[in-house]
């Protein structure tokens, strides 16, 4: 079944590579399927993996190797919610540790160049919570982090 709308992200030869990876690293997530090139076309040749069907966190997607040109920015980017530390501590290394690097308030890039925010739902729920006091402390504590730490945003909350 095709999926009505599906995000199609560009590789230069790997979004194999890239889909397993993600197949590997988030929950419900999974190569779908690998489609091959019927013919030469100017980034490969017949036979080269052309399309990858996969999903990342349930969201269907489409690795097209597309060869070099565009490049990922950070304009895109997934948002993972994590439940505690230790799944936060999980992804934020397994991509950053894959080759990708780090960013400010919980992003960071893979190796590929994708975006993502590896968010604990305790920071979205007090930025998004009825108590804006709260909300600003822990906005204010996430300004200063790269991976986020959850006992530091509950500090906060708590005031």
């Amino acid at each position: 079944m095709v999926n009505k709308n599906t995000i199609c992200l560009w590789f230069n030869g790997d979004a194999l590579d890239a889909a397993t990876f993600y197949a590997k690293t988030f929950p419900d997530s999974e190569v779908r399927a690998v489609h091959r090139a019927p013919g030469d076309y100017p980034a490969g040749k017949e036979g080269d993996v052309l399309t990858v069907d996969f999903t990342v966190a349930g969201i269907p997607c489409i690795g097209l190797n597309g060869g070099p040109g565009p490049s990922h920015s950070i304009a895109f980017s997934f948002q993972i919610a994590t439940e505690d530390q230790a799944e936060t501590d999980r992804l934020w290394n397994a991509i950053v540790g894959n080759g990708g690097q780090e960013n400010a308030c919980g992003w960071c890039q893979d190796k590929w160049g994708l975006s993502w925010q590896i968010t604990p739902r305790v920071l979205s729920e007090a930025v998004a919570g009825d108590d804006p006091a709260a909300a600003k402390r822990a906005f204010t504590a996430m300004m200063d982090m790269r991976k986020i730490d959850v006992a530091k945003i509950e500090a906060a909350v708590r005031g």
